[in-house]
């Protein structure tokens, strides 16, 4: 049986084990044709006069998704020195790549800021310090930079820990501070080009709408060199049953409106960017665990799985739910929530991970207190696959802790092969770097 997704992408339960025993448990899956099927229609959404779409590769940096992602056409958003050299080494072109970072490079790194940019790494200013640091060179090299503006307001979003625009966070130059940077720009005939605002991620459209209209006002009244407008990222994608997911066709239809009706008031034209990450790989992937033991406490049944928060620390650090599927050791589907399998005789179960750590749990509230999932019993041996897991897993996850090893990756391709993306990590890599010093 199919297991249905929402974004939708689908994982047939008789793979499970046949994953489980090539390649062993716990592991991320991902897959190729819900990638390519996102960023069509990222590419799709309307504008009238230019789209550019660049993956915030943060989201997930695997070389093979890197690589899946800019073959459809997205460029990259990058938040550091190292996430810019480690899609380089995938053989993406320094081009391609727009690096937005809270990052002040100096010594041998700002020494690898200039040869990026050289080679055509486009550079978002986000701070004064940023800005002071670069100018002289983005003189002398004849650079256009871009500028990330701070709107002092929030995104909207269910966790204040993704908000980048309210006044409790510190991403990019803030308004009070643009017209600082502006008059030491134009003093050494410095152009921004380009106009960066990214209020955070899953927000509500209506915030996205917002930000919209507030970042056209004042790249209308401070930035007349823009030809460019970036509207950042954070499009929210519906995980769980009952999540509304962003709407890119409206979005894209209500920006393209704002535009058009800039180019009247004003004559300029400004060609569209945005930035996702989440949208184009959260509902592609799926983590795979296996069932180790069970316990029972007075208050509570547990199911304690192979693979927990050093996959996936979402629900620890942001209370986000992931949907729970659960498969027997025959490839049998026993429980799903996607489609409320089944929908009598279910039992509730915390479902932990192996870590030595309270929060190390797939389910949690707002206080930390594991939340019981309502799911059909299963067996010691049966596995729990985790769905949305393709975006803020792998790439963020605590992997050592505990010295557990981080796991492979394997991806399903548009064919249905699936392929080996990332062996499992040796034991040895865990403490290779550490000297024996005697003391």
């Amino acid at each position: 049986m199919t297991i249905k997704h929402f974004g939708p992408t689908k994982l047939d339960a008789a793979l499970v084990p046949e994953i489980a025993r090539k390649w062993g448990t716990p592991l991320y899956l991902h897959d190729q044709e819900f990638i390519e099927n996102s960023c069509e229609q990222l590419l799709s959404m309307p504008n009238p006069f230019g789209l550019h779409v660049r993956y915030a590769m943060k989201a997930n940096s695997d070389r093979t998704v890197l690589r899946v992602v800019t073959n459809k056409g997205l460029d990259l958003d990058c938040s550091s020195l190292n996430e810019a050299a480690r899609a380089h080494t995938a053989g993406i072109p320094y081009c391609r790549m727009m690096l937005t970072t809270q990052e002040v490079p100096t010594g041998d790194e700002r020494v690898e800021l200039e040869r990026m940019i050289r080679a055509g790494l486009k550079y978002n200013v986000c701070s004064v310090t940023q800005f002071r640091l670069i100018a002289d060179f983005a003189k002398e090299a004849g650079i256009e930079l871009s500028i990330r503006v701070h709107p002092g307001t929030s995104g909207g979003g269910e966790s204040q820990t993704r908000d980048t625009g309210s006044e409790y966070s510190c991403f990019g130059v803030h308004l009070n501070d643009v017209p600082t940077v502006k008059a030491m720009a134009d003093q050494l005939g410095l152009h921004f080009t380009q106009v960066h605002v990214h209020i955070g991620s899953g927000g509500a459209p209506e915030k996205w709408r917002e930000n919209i209209d507030r970042e056209l006002g004042f790249v209308r009244d401070l930035f007349p060199d823009a030809v460019r407008v970036s509207f950042g990222g954070g499009l929210k994608v519906a995980r769980m049953p009952g999540e509304k997911q962003a709407d890119i066709a409206e979005l894209g239809a209500y920006a393209a409106q704002r535009v058009a009706e800039f180019k009247e008031t004003t004559g300029r034209e400004l060609k569209m960017e945005i930035e996702p990450g989440t949208f184009v790989v959260a509902n592609s992937g799926h983590i795979i665990t296996r069932i180790i033991d069970k316990k029972l406490t007075n208050e509570m049944n547990f199911l304690i799985v192979d693979g927990g928060m050093e996959l996936l620390t979402r629900p620890l650090l942001y209370g986000s739910k992931h949907p729970i599927t659960i498969i027997r050791q025959d490839g049998t589907l026993l429980s799903s929530e996607y489609d409320s399998i089944p929908s009598a005789g279910t039992k509730p179960f915390g479902i932990v991970g192996r870590c030595c750590e309270s929060g190390d749990s797939v389910r949690l509230d707002g206080d930390g207190t594991i939340v019981p999932v309502l799911i059909a019993e299963p067996e010691i041996g049966d596995y729990v696959v985790i769905g949305g897991t393709g975006a803020y897993s792998e790439s963020m996850s605590p992997e050592n802790y505990n010295s557990h090893r981080k796991p492979p990756a394997v991806m399903k391709t548009r064919s249905g092969e699936l392929v080996l993306i990332r062996q499992k990590q040796p034991l040895e890599q865990i403490f290779q770097n550490e000297l024996d010093v005697e003391l």
